[in-house]
Formats: structure tokens, sequence, C-alpha cells
């Protein structure tokens, strides 16, 4: 089975997407063995707790350099004998240094249909901001392999949510999450599962 960490930020409703999905049997190819907090005051660690599931946290402020925040991030993931990372409302910026290292073994959830809204600056709000700004009629959720650019990486799969008159970019944000987000990451995370799994026998 291949061993998954979590890196989170913030509330951790993604992270919830995936307990779930792993406790219903549908994500089953791979297992959570770690959930790593950018800040100590991430609800997601509490998340984890009530799940059994492993935390550490690893703050780039507290460490006070880029270095020394990936080589800790790396002992931990050398640690927990870590396959696969997934960004899950991960707000920190991994180097060209680190994501070389995990060659398409780092998924990240970006809430829009790249290449629409993303890159550098596109993060959270930001992004339904803009898509409601610019007057689009359909945004949605992406899943993509992370590589030095920002949401450069290649696609793994993209899912449509139609937008409404009189959304917010607060109630875009919510059915973002809810039609898109917290289904396609776990298939998606059981799908990269399943090939890292048959092709290197785990």
């Amino acid at each position: 089975m291949v061993n998954i960490a979590v890196f989170v930020s913030g509330g951790g409703t993604n992270l919830q997407a995936l307990i779930d999905a792993q406790a219903a049997g549908k994500l089953h190819s791979g297992a959570i063995k770690l959930v790593l907090a950018s800040n100590s005051e991430a609800y997601a660690l509490e998340r984890a707790k009530q799940a059994g599931i492993p935390t550490a946290v690893c703050s780039r402020k507290a460490l006070g350099s880029q270095e020394a925040f990936e080589a800790a991030i790396s002992g931990e993931l050398t640690r927990y004998k870590i396959d696969l990372i997934v960004l899950a409302g991960f707000m920190s910026i991994l180097s060209a240094e680190f994501t070389k290292q995990w060659p398409e073994r780092i998924l990240n959830v970006h809430p829009s249909l790249i290449p629409s809204f993303c890159g550098k600056g596109f993060y959270g709000l930001r992004v339904h901001e803009a898509a409601l700004s610019y007057g689009v009629k359909v945004t949605g959720a992406t899943v993509h392999f992370v590589n030095e650019i920002p949401d450069g990486g290649r696609i793994i799969a993209q899912k449509a949510v139609e937008i409404v008159d009189g959304d917010t970019p607060e109630t875009l944000q919510k059915r973002v999450m809810e039609q898109a987000e917290w289904i396609l990451l776990p298939q998606a995370v059981e799908r990269v599962s399943a090939q890292l799994e048959k092709e290197r026998g785990i």
C-alpha cells in the first residue's frame, strides 16, 4: 500500500474528504500515514488526531529559512516512509529543489479549471473573486501534479461547477468544494496511488 502524507495549513476540509474516502473504502490503494501542517493552529491537525493519524508541524517562520523548513519536512517524510504527498490547502511554497525530488508524486487541488485563475497569487478566495470579476459562467476544481511552476504540473482530473446569479466569493468557494474538490481529490489520490502501487510493487 502507498504511504500518503497530507500537507495542510488551515481547516482541513479537503483532508476530511480524504479521511472519509479512506474510511468508506474509496481510497484503498493508499493510506494516510501523516498529516503535516505549516502552523500549529491549523484545525486540520485536530481532524487528523480524531482519525488516529500521526501529525507533525513544520513552520517556515519558526525554522528561519526555506532550507531548514524543507529539511524538517524531508525528515518527517523519511520517518513515516512516505511515497506520495497531497497538498490540501497547504499555503507554503515548496522550492524547485524539493519538488524535483518528488517527480509526479506531489498532488495539489486548485479551486479553478486550470489554466484559468491559477499561478502565483491565486489561492483561496482570490481565485473565486477573480472568476466572478471576469464574469465566467463555469468554474470548478483541478487536481494536478506539482512541479517548480505554481499550478504548472500535469493535470490529473478536473470537474466543472456552474456559477449562479448572486454568487459571492464565499458561496462560490463552498459550492466548488462540495461539488468538485471533495469528490475529485479522493478519486485522483486513489488513481495515482493505484498506479504507484502497480509500478513499484508497493
